[in-house]
């Protein structure tokens, strides 16, 4: 019998020898289907082993979501303030107005109902429940969510707020962190009965060439965060998939040791040779192509790129799995090639032809 796209998936995230690369993620910004509509769908169903879900005439092209509206204030459930330059393309905002700017204001502040309210939206448990059973009899992965972890931090404080809490070791700090680790706990728990097959966590805590806080700091405030909440997930048998922006090859032994399973490198902040050697056999990688140059590369580009990747990183246990989000600036030409080359590497370490260089 062939394995379902659920079977297969976790041995690519165990490293138990998958059949084939799988996708996860492969979706677009409401700003990429507003600008090309018709002709993106079209290309999409053109895929379907790279896009198996797409249900045609399901898409609202014209749509957009609360924080991602053009010229639009928007307040979450945390209380910060999102707004979203006219002239952004309508991708997502950045916080203008952040409820902990002032400490005098942490004594008296509440954190979102974790039970009733995502960051931006309601919860609705009864509706994942449905799904994870929905997706499970169809031999699907099914996610839950989180939601911020590290990033929530500075939307709280302001980023210069929080850098200087770092610095000068403010006595707030770990208070803080206490609150929004007990707060995630409480979300963990219950995504945990639901069945979920694995959680994201966002945390996006590098630059390009470095990460915010130095990797002593990381250890001593945010690492204990995440162990807590990691931990819980896979002593529960649920992967932890950890999605962080940046240069993270000073802590990805430490993201080992938290328990992160799944882990979407960012390839313009490092070479192919580190992340091998730093994630190989131990976390698995979900592969994004690089978001700094397919805006533009030629689509022959795009494939090689595909191609260097899996031939460096995969291997015929697994621990590779392909995702795609491309942005609004990225040529339908370049969604195109990067669907054909996953296409055509997706069994490549698994039908003989894969040879480690």
């Amino acid at each position: 019998m062939p394995l379902s796209e659920r079977e297969n998936f976790i041995r690519a995230v165990t490293f138990a020898n998958p059949e084939w690369t799988p996708t996860a993620y492969m979706s677009f910004y409401h700003a990429t289907w507003r600008k090309y509509g018709r002709a993106l769908e079209d290309l999409v169903l053109r895929h379907p082993l790279i896009y198996p879900d797409h249900v045609p005439g399901s898409v609202d092209f014209t749509a957009s979501s609360p924080g991602s509206r053009e010229g639009e204030y928007f307040t979450d459930n945390w209380g910060c303030v999102w707004y979203v330059v006219p002239e952004g393309g309508g991708m997502m905002g950045q916080v203008v107005e952040h409820p902990l700017s002032d400490w005098s204001a942490l004594s008296a502040y509440v954190p979102p109902d974790p039970l009733e309210l995502e960051d931006r939206r309601a919860r609705d448990w009864d509706r994942l429940r449905d799904e994870v059973e929905r997706l499970h009899h169809l031999g699907k992965v099914a996610w839950g969510q989180v939601g911020s972890v590290f990033d929530l931090f500075y939307h709280l404080r302001g980023f210069e707020n929080l850098m200087m809490d770092f610095a000068t070791e403010a006595p707030q700090l770990p208070r803080l962190i206490d609150m929004v680790t007990e707060h995630r706990l409480v979300v963990v728990d219950k995504l945990l009965e639901t069945g979920v097959d694995a959680i994201y966590f966002h945390a996006d805590i590098g630059f390009q060439h470095s990460l915010m806080i130095r990797p002593a700091q990381f250890r001593r405030y945010i690492k204990p965060m995440f162990k807590t909440l990691f931990t819980r997930c896979r002593e529960a048998g649920t992967h932890v998939y950890f999605s962080s922006e940046g240069r993270l090859i000073d802590i990805v032994a430490d993201l080992v040791e938290c328990g992160v399973s799944i882990h979407d490198v960012e390839m313009a902040s490092h070479t192919l040779d580190e992340i091998a050697e730093a994630y190989g056999g131990k976390i698995c990688v979900m592969f994004y192509p690089d978001a700094q140059k397919m805006p533009l590369w030629q689509p022959s580009e795009v494939k090689e790129h595909i191609g260097d990747v899996v031939k460096r990183l995969g291997s015929p246990t697994g621990g590779l799995i392909f995702a795609g989000y491309p942005t609004p600036d990225v040529p339908l030409a370049n969604i195109e090639a990067m669907a054909l080359a996953m296409e055509e590497y997706r069994t490549y370490w698994h039908t003989g032809r894969g040879r480690r260089p």
